[in-house]
């Protein structure tokens, strides 16, 4: 049986984690979220339940890969997992989003949001509406007459109804070729933490004051190649994500942007 280790990593400045802590699990294949006592590491149709603090697996949950294909990302919104969901890699893309009860680990309900506008990578709550993440890709899994430059975020109201949306910018769309965006999240000072794939960065993006396209504020190096990832609810700017081939998942806190050289 592999292991997932997650670690507790400080990040001071823009370099030299160190680490901190470690846990070991089996589940770590697209991402993991945090309640800040629990992590929870996801596989596609699997989701581990662990307690930081022993280290002790306390839980589980593993549906049919049929009905659950693609879980990526998850995270905790109001005692509820919300994990985005899609038929990746199938054609044409369809998603949803999958809600489960994080104490009794079981899953509640779905809510399907079809075909449209990519693969949902993850979703988050901030001002009262839910913003979500869409990934189209180039090549393999992508859709025709796509390519990774299709790749949205979405603002949408309490039903899940499309309000605004923006892509991204050049200079991360050419990170993330030939695939897309892998996580998301807002920070606590008002940026939308994105990142890619593959590659060991993070990237810190705006609203922009007008037209379409988020604004590129920084790009943090980060001790994981890109993957879904969460906020830690109780620890300032701690943010989890995984090392996929390593199968590990590791917590860094984050410096604050304006002190990151852009």
């Amino acid at each position: 049986m592999r292991k997932l280790i997650f670690a507790c990593l400080l990040l001071s400045g823009a370099a030299n984690a160190q680490a901190m802590h470690t846990l070991e699990a089996d589940e770590a294949r697209q991402g993991v979220a945090s309640d800040g006592i629990h992590a929870y590491a996801i596989d596609n149709s699997r989701i581990g339940k662990y307690e930081i603090k022993s280290g002790k697996r306390v839980a589980g949950w593993e549906g049919p890969r049929a009905l659950f294909p693609h879980m990526n990302a998850c995270t905790l919104i109001e005692k509820r997992l919300y994990c985005a969901a899609s038929n990746f890699p199938k054609v044409p893309m369809t998603s949803a989003v999958e809600i489960f009860d994080p104490t009794q680990m079981k899953h509640l309900t779905t809510i399907s949001l079809g075909i449209g506008t990519g693969s949902l990578t993850w979703v988050d709550r901030k001002d009262g509406f839910w913003w979500a993440g869409f990934a189209n890709y180039a090549g393999k899994a992508g859709e025709p007459g796509k390519d990774h430059r299709y790749t949205t975020v979405l603002k949408l109201d309490d039903q899940w109804r499309r309000l605004e949306a923006w892509t991204l910018p050049d200079a991360v769309l050419e990170r993330m070729a030939p695939m897309s965006n892998s996580g998301g999240g807002w920070g606590d000072d008002g940026l939308l933490y994105l990142t890619g794939h593959d590659r060991p960065e993070v990237y810190a993006l705006r609203l922009p004051k007008a037209g379409s396209t988020l604004e590129l504020v920084a790009t943090l190096p980060i001790p994981f190649e890109g993957q879904a990832i969460d906020w830690d609810p109780k620890q300032k700017r701690l943010l989890w994500g995984i090392s996929r081939k390593e199968r590990k998942a590791i917590a860094v806190t984050l410096p604050d942007v304006a002190d990151v050289a852009r």
